[in-house]
Order: structure tokens, then sequence, then C-alpha cells
């Protein structure tokens, strides 16, 4: 069974524990939150986020960072504990965590693609923008809102 450390920027990683806590109470104990402040640097995010692991006590743990390229996921790239399996995914967002909490007692690696599948499948256009009531101007259509360089 793997653990979770939610590492990003303030206030987000403990606010996706909290959702995480609200939707699945019996995962509390398999996932930690690691709040990174905009002053903090990168050593000292990766001593916060090797306490993190030690305190999950688990063998296997997946570090979801927010933003790839900044401190929290700079800091978890650099994690190597003993004797703990670490994988990185950055882009967090609430469907990867919730794929990753349902699916926890998948091997790392499987359970790393679970998180980027959640990820991804997770984001769509759920609307079309409405139309508005407003004048054409001659020479283009409700249905092409955009002139072609002909009509122009």
């Amino acid at each position: 069974m793997a653990g979770l450390l939610i590492l990003a920027h303030a206030p987000l990683a403990s606010s996706l524990k909290a959702v995480a806590g609200h939707v699945y109470p019996d995962c509390a104990a398999r996932v930690a939150a690691l709040d990174v402040e905009g002053s903090a640097g990168r050593e000292e995010v990766e001593q916060a986020a090797l306490r993190a692991i030690a305190a999950l006590g688990l063998p296997q743990v997946l570090v979801l960072t927010d933003v790839f390229g900044a401190t929290p996921c700079n800091a978890a790239m650099q994690l190597a504990p003993p004797d703990v399996a670490v994988r990185v995914v950055a882009g967090v967002n609430v469907p990867m965590l919730w794929r990753t909490l349902c699916y926890a007692d998948e091997p790392l690696d499987a359970l790393v693609a679970r998180a980027v599948s959640g990820a991804t499948q997770g984001v769509m256009q759920v609307s079309l923008p409405r139309q508005q009531n407003q004048n054409q101007p001659p020479g283009v259509s409700r249905h092409d809102p955009v002139p072609h360089r002909h009509q122009q």
C-alpha cells in the first residue's frame, strides 16, 4: 500500500487533503499534506517532505505537487529517503487525488499511471459559451462570429 504526500503552495496541499478526507475518510491516515509558503527554499521544503514521508511510515509514497518547476516540485524531485520508494507527479487536481485514493493498493508505478489518467480525464469543457444577443455587423452570420478576410 502506498502513502500519499500532497506537496503544494499554501494552502492548496491542506485543502486537497481536506477534500480527500471528505470523500474518503478511511484514507486519512495514509495522506499527508505539506503547504509551502512563498518564502520557503527548496532545501527547507525537502527536509519537511522527508519528515512527512517518515511520519507516513509506508514503504511507498506518491508525491503529488502542484506546478512543475516550482519549489514544491523541485524539492520533491530531490527526495530519496532510505527504504522508501518515491514517485512524483506534478499538476495535482481533485480527480488525480481521488483516483490515487481509489487504487492505493496497486504497485507504485501503476498508481502513477492512474494519477496521470485521473488528472487528464478529469479536465474537460462542460459547457458551451452562450450566444449573446448583439447586433451582428453586415456579412457576419450568427453561426460564424468571426469575419473572414473576404468579408472584412
